[in-house]
């Protein structure tokens, strides 16, 4: 199974990276530098050289011939400002939808956030704000997308540690946190669970195994 992730070099991505490579299949990553290329080279992954910012769907389409899913995870990251939040964490997941559409590829996975609303108010933080926006305008793009078997992921607060394998994993969790570790687990699992395909889930550390998560979202729950 060929996955492309955008956002390639991401803290999650690496991790994803990593883990669909030991299962055999073959992960590649867009990334914008070349000088990050070794790591996903490290990591078992293609590196593919290509902004998102720039380029067109024809371009990034061309990356995704033999290609089984994309991922996005892309962000603009926390030192961004809100310009870049529009033109990356807004922007760029509709071209990877578009790409994806022309290259014939209909397994969709966004990495998003809790909180997304493309109508979200947050007067204390006007960047967060629209982080928030961009997020939630982006999945109601791709979930509009009929021709793609998309799912929405919304992790939590996301924290550094190794990851512990429990998780709540549903429509609605409620607040809380979860390892970037087990975010891309989760990832990888969805990616073989075609049952989750038109979900929304949120995120957080729980109490079930990331399987037997993913099993009940996909209502395999017996």
């Amino acid at each position: 199974m060929r996955t492309v992730i955008a956002g390639g070099h991401g803290q999650i991505a690496l991790k994803l990276e990593r883990l669909l490579a030991d299962r055999g299949d073959r992960p590649a990553g867009i990334i914008r530098r070349p000088e990050q290329a070794q790591d996903l080279v490290d990591a078992g992954a293609e590196p593919l050289l290509l902004d998102l910012e720039s380029a067109t769907a024809p371009q990034l389409a061309a990356l995704l011939a033999d290609t089984d899913a994309v991922v996005f995870a892309a962000g603009a990251g926390p030192g961004s400002g809100a310009a870049r939040k529009i033109t990356v964490d807004r922007d760029a997941a509709v071209l990877l939808a578009d790409a994806a559409e022309l290259a014939g590829v209909r397994r969709y996975l966004m990495v998003s956030s809790m909180g997304a609303d493309a109508a979200a108010h947050y007067p204390a933080d006007q960047v967060f704000e629209t982080y928030l926006r961009a997020k939630g305008a982006a999945d109601d793009a791709i979930r509009a997308r009929t021709s793609l078997e998309w799912t929405v992921l919304r992790p939590g607060q996301l924290t550094d540690g190794p990851g512990g394998g429990l998780v709540r994993l549903a429509p609605s969790v409620g607040r809380g946190t979860v390892d970037r570790a087990d975010v891309a687990a989760v990832l990888a699992a969805l990616l073989h669970e075609p049952g989750t395909a038109g979900q929304t889930l949120e995120l957080i550390a729980g109490n079930a195994t990331i399987t037997e998560a993913v099993a009940v979202a996909a209502g395999h729950d017996g």
